[in-house]
């Protein structure tokens, strides 16, 4: 009674977002979001579109398997046999219930992972990757680091409630933007229903994933649960629509369900994504030969934007001197760009010629000196 009751709510709150998208986002501080500390990521950019205490240290639960899952895929071989050792046999908490001494592949493995938050399956993914649980964990550690979480500390593969054993939503949504670019990690966390053999028995087991939002919102594609009696409930969710990926994370939250929908519809309805430079755009002339070239960018940028914030990009030109050594010949310098003073990223530039004079024209240009502005 009571799950059909939440469920026609949050039906309900999905039918309102879309017929008065405006109203109910009209700031972001009317999110009214149950969670104690949120933070909603663009996937492409890495921006971060919206938090609600995103740097507190929290308890993350099960949300941690997001770095168990992609630190494995990363280091291992998805068809190498994992070996349920006694270690990861008897682990507490969510299982997928490996029997002692059970092979899976570690595919099979990272799907029971994920989908059933098996703490069994965690211990012996880390035990494969890692050697020993505590090397994976050092390995979680040295990710995080790499990714810039700096306010995050991983004890364990699972998530079951350590002390010293935390992170932000902030930190949990760069980590999550992160992984989804990673195709093996998408394809796992957007499976609805797997299979998997079942040692000794004649039929296989059969995972149905525990994110309820996969079934519940029609853009959503991950990404993880997570609940423990101290954490309280955690949810990585993601969603893609029209093209573009976000995900959201929130953090002890009563109401995760509805609190992820409406951190996902904020981030469709209020952001744009804004072409900042585009493939073959003139940015600049120069001097060369005797001759006005164009300059032009080899590839997009694309970048989200409220409606307002495009006078927040600045753009600045560098050109390479003729005697860098330049890694591509065809790249005469960059365009770099900022949003809010902050760096966002870069461009490497190119002359727009027709393919038969550019060789020409390449060899020429380190050999003089730049004029114009």
């Amino acid at each position: 009674m009571f799950f059909t009751i939440k469920r026609s709510f949050i039906v309900v709150t999905i039918f309102l977002l879309l017929l008065f998208p405006k109203s109910v986002f009209a700031n972001s501080n009317q999110l009214g979001l149950s969670a104690q500390s949120a933070a909603l990521i663009d996937v492409n950019s890495g921006r971060i579109l919206y938090e609600k205490n995103g740097d507190q240290k929290m308890r993350i639960a099960s949300l941690t398997k997001i770095m168990t899952a992609i630190v494995a895929i990363e280091n291992g071989n998805l068809k190498e046999m994992v070996t349920t050792s006694d270690h990861a046999f008897g682990t507490e908490g969510s299982s997928i219930y490996l029997k002692k001494g059970e092979k899976l592949t570690l595919e099979d493995m990272l799907y029971g992972l994920m989908l059933r938050s098996g703490n069994d399956a965690a211990v012996a993914i880390a035990e494969h990757i890692g050697g020993s649980e505590e090397g994976f964990v050092f390995m979680m550690n040295q990710k995080a680091a790499e990714l810039g979480m700096a306010r995050s500390r991983f004890m364990n593969p699972h998530g079951l409630d350590h002390k010293e054993h935390y992170s932000t939503a902030k930190d949990m949504a760069i980590l999550t933007a992160y992984a989804l670019k990673n195709p093996v990690f998408k394809k796992i966390v957007s499976t609805k229903v797997k299979t998997a053999p079942l040692a000794d028995e004649s039929w296989d087991r059969k995972w149905v994933n525990k994110n309820k939002l996969l079934r519940m919102y029609e853009y959503a594609d991950g990404v993880k649960t997570g609940y423990t009696k101290l954490a309280k409930r955690c949810l990585a969710s993601s969603a893609t629509k029209n093209g573009v990926q976000l995900a959201a994370i929130t953090l002890n939250a009563p109401d995760d369900w509805n609190d992820s929908i409406r951190l996902l519809e904020y981030g469709f309805q209020e952001y744009v994504q804004t072409p900042i430079v585009q493939t073959n755009q003139v940015i600049k002339k120069i001097k060369l030969d005797d001759e006005e070239k164009n300059i032009v960018p080899v590839r997009d940028f694309i970048y989200p934007l409220k409606s307002g914030e495009e006078k927040q990009i600045k753009k600045v030109i560098e050109l390479y001197q003729p005697d860098q050594k330049i890694v591509d010949s065809h790249l005469i310098g960059k365009i770099k760009i900022y949003f809010n003073q902050k760096f966002i990223g870069a461009v490497p530039l190119q002359i727009k010629e027709e393919e038969e004079t550019l060789s020409k024209t390449m060899k020429s240009v380190w050999r003089r000196v730049w004029k114009g502005d």
